[in-house]
């Protein structure tokens, strides 16, 4: 980093706690929504005035909802909490399970997302001599690939560069003059952009670009709306030339489509260069700001051939509310970069029945024969995930668990403890990070494969959110995964029986009490 970067500035800095509140309209929504659900309780009351036979309507009722649970397709865990639920508040209870079963206010996002991908497959055709050297050399990760198609395309490449960040800070160092290298385009989508030293610097850079004739895009989660940015911020970014948009921003309407956000993290140069994986758009991932202690997370730069793969997964999200679909940026020369090994950039989307995140950790886990190290900042795990991680380590697989040690929601870390007591048994070793927060996805096994992305593990990224990563079959960089595991591992606390045993009393409560609700959190 050098010295007094420029840091560029389109917003105030978001007021904090009630003022933030009062001076936003997010009390407004929220007043919505809540006379909505008042409506609903006294349409409700109503009934139940008006229904002699309330009892047994809803005694068969809940029923119907339980026989309908068992035969519908739903992680076991998911169906045990929908179950007692319903069991306490059968009406209302199921009532939220059809409601949220429905896909009501996404619909439409699911047709556009299926269509989008249809017609764009003809934009990253296979390499058949690529497939079939694959085949010759690691049929496993062909069998993937034939899986992973099934919501693609994602294509297996070889002629690519991957290199490897074990800090933001270290992304960010390669990532300005990789900008400050654009010629035609520059697309970003991030989960979370917030103003300050690193989006500042990013920033000036793009203003200068657009005025260069780049065709520079910003995409980011409505979500931002809450505490990161103004909810005009693209209008802003747009008088700057700068083509910018919010991903299913705040609207007062009750929808289940706020489950579904956008937890993505590209960053795409000229279908040259491309960044992904757990680092967004703010201080704190670079360290410039400390919120729990030492920010660790990390990142890839691809160079070569899979870059078109993240350049598409871009712009079929850019498009989805777009009136006139372009991907005519798909068309631009991408250069092939000489390197060993294969490399499969892929999505997962919540609008399909495919569990493509969970689907490739399940399947580093039972391919498995030494180690599989992971690095994760949540921990909350169906009974399939928790199962794979058992078994891993019941048939003499070294797995190896890093978690954060000073935690950002200590709901999701009551939750995780959760799983300690059977995972230890089992065998798997858990670590937490004495300095501070874990903010990396990264697995990596038997020095031969690994997966650096977005993808967390817990129910909202798995089943949840919009997500991307990148599967890597003998890179060089693996290597690298390997040691930054190994040297993040020297600065955690092992988890023990004793310390499993001396764990808080509130933490063991709190986790306890949101067990029966993991899956909807």
């Amino acid at each position: 980093m050098k010295n007094n970067p420029p840091i560029m500035r389109l917003a105030k800095p978001m007021k904090k706690g009630i003022w933030r509140l009062v001076f936003s309209r997010i009390p407004i929504l929220l007043l919505l929504m809540v006379l909505q659900i008042l409506l609903f309780i006294s349409i409700f009351h109503w009934f139940r005035r008006y229904a002699p036979h309330y009892a047994v309507f809803d005694a068969v009722f809940t029923v119907l909802m339980i026989v309908y649970l068992f035969n519908c397709r739903m992680d076991s865990s998911a169906k045990l909490t929908w179950m007692m639920l319903i069991a306490l508040f059968p009406l209302p209870g199921a009532g939220l399970l059809l409601y949220s079963r429905e896909e009501l206010g996404h619909r439409w996002l699911k047709a556009k997302e299926k269509a989008l991908i249809q017609q764009t497959q003809h934009y990253l055709p296979q390499n058949p001599q690529t497939l079939h050297r694959a085949e010759r050399e690691s049929p496993a990760t062909v069998q993937l690939l034939q899986y992973l198609n099934r919501t693609g395309p994602f294509p297996v490449f070889t002629d690519t560069e991957v290199t490897y960040f074990p800090l933001g800070e270290n992304m960010l160092e390669a990532l300005l003059p990789a900008l400050q290298a654009a010629k035609h385009c520059v697309f970003l989508e991030f989960f979370i952009i917030e103003e300050g030293e690193m989006w500042g610097q990013i920033l000036d850079i793009l203003s200068r670009k657009v005025q260069e004739g780049v065709d520079v895009r910003v995409m980011y989660d409505g979500l931002c709306e809450i505490s990161k940015l103004p909810h005009d911020y693209p209008r802003r970014l747009q008088s700057l030339g700068i083509k910018a948009k919010a991903f299913s921003p705040l609207t007062p309407l009750v929808s289940t489509s706020y489950n579904y956000r956008d937890h993505r993290k590209i960053l795409v140069i000229d279908n040259q260069v491309a960044f992904t994986g757990g680092v967004n758009l703010a201080d704190e991932y670079i360290n410039r700001r400390s919120r729990f202690g030492h920010w660790k997370d990390t990142a890839l730069m691809l160079r070569g051939s899979a870059v078109p793969s993240l350049t598409l997964l871009f712009l079929q999200m850019w498009n989805i509310n777009e009136k006139v679909p372009d991907f005519s940026p798909c068309r631009l020369p991408c250069n092939p970069v000489p390197s060993p090994g294969y490399v499969i950039p892929y999505g997962d989307n919540p609008l399909d029945e495919d569990k493509v995140g969970e689907s490739v950790y399940l399947d580093m886990l039972y391919r498995a024969t030494r180690y599989v190290y992971i690095m994760t900042p949540y921990l909350i795990l169906d009974g399939e995930l928790e199962n794979a991680l058992v078994y891993a380590a019941q048939r003499g697989v070294d797995v190896r668990l890093i978690l954060p040690g000073i935690p950002d929601k200590k709901t999701a870390y009551a939750l995780a403890k959760t799983h300690f007591p059977s995972l230890y048994a089992a065998g798997v070793h858990l670590y937490t990070y004495t300095p501070g927060f874990v903010h990396a996805k990264v697995a990596v096994s038997d020095d031969r494969t690994a997966v650096v992305g977005t993808i967390n593990l817990d129910y909202r990224s798995l089943y949840h959110h919009f997500e991307c990563a990148v599967y890597l079959d003998r890179v060089s960089c693996i290597a690298t995964i390997r040691r930054d595991f190994l040297h993040t591992q020297r600065q955690c606390a092992a988890v023990t029986a004793e310390t499993i045993q001396q764990e808080k009393l509130g933490y063991k409560l709190l986790g306890t009490m949101l067990k029966f609700v993991a899956p909807l959190m």
